[in-house]
């Protein structure tokens, strides 16, 4: 295996936005840096604000129900503190999630893109410690490239890796072979993981994330052509350390 890291990419609000990243350090039981540090509870969440925890993803605004969600991309200011998201209906907004203005902001500006009859967007979500990812341990999302571009050959369209919300994107592997790393660690740069389980789909892979349309039923393809709906795999950090575009992911 000689799987070479291609892409980085962080979302600092679940669901409302991806960034590209040239290097992040990786922090032993943490999700990554800046990735779904926030998200948006809807208007039927269970998530306990004087209580603050992890809460599965169903209690917040996501693109599996509001597909316009996908076209979002953001950008997490040296601050750590202040985000500035993009749509390409939308006029960019700068706000501090955890202020009260910041928060209201956020939530006014995403209710035009989350269509009527769905639970409406209604307030900023946090969970001290960790990121709000969609497993409940912190973990770091783990994409192939060569499985990318099998998955599009099969769905005759070309996919966008930002489809899928993968934190890290191999090179250089066999497609579907990140499966089989499952239950063992790696070396990454300065970093080690431990591979847990793998990625369950749902419909937010079939928007466009340029326009935030739906035009793939990429789940339909998986299960025509594969049998499962399954893509990526989840990883936890074991061991800390700086981990850059080019490092070779090495097995233990």
């Amino acid at each position: 295996m000689a799987a070479a890291l291609a892409a980085i990419y962080r979302h600092p609000v679940k669901s409302l936005g991806v960034e590209a990243l040239d290097e992040v350090r990786l922090e032993a039981g943490q999700t990554m840096p800046g990735d779904r540090v926030w998200a948006v509870a809807h208007e039927a969440s269970k998530f306990d604000p004087a209580a603050p925890a992890w809460v599965h993803c169903a209690n917040f605004a996501r693109a599996a129900k509001a597909p316009q969600l996908i076209a979002v991309t953001a950008a997490l200011a040296e601050d750590g503190e202040t985000v500035t998201f993009s749509h390409p209906h939308r006029r960019d907004l700068t706000a501090k999630p955890d202020t009260a203005e910041g928060a209201a902001a956020i939530v006014e500006w995403m209710k035009p893109l989350v269509p009527e009859g769905r639970a409406a967007p209604a307030a900023i979500a946090r969970a001290p410690g960790r990121g709000m990812t969609d497993t409940d341990f912190p973990s770091i999302s783990l994409g192939s490239v060569a499985t990318l571009h099998a998955l599009s050959h099969a769905a005759r369209h070309r996919l966008s890796p930002l489809r899928f919300r993968m934190n890290l994107w191999f090179e250089g592997t066999l497609p579907w072979e990140e499966f089989e790393w499952v239950g063992h660690q790696f070396t990454l740069g300065g970093a080690r993981l431990r591979v847990a389980e793998r990625v369950g789909r749902c419909s937010a892979t079939t928007a466009n994330p340029e326009t935030g349309e739906v035009d793939v039923d990429t789940l339909k393809v998986l299960r025509d052509t594969w049998g499962h709906t399954q893509f990526g795999v989840y990883a936890e950090v074991i061991e800390p350390g700086l981990v850059r575009r080019g490092d070779t992911l090495k097995r233990v």
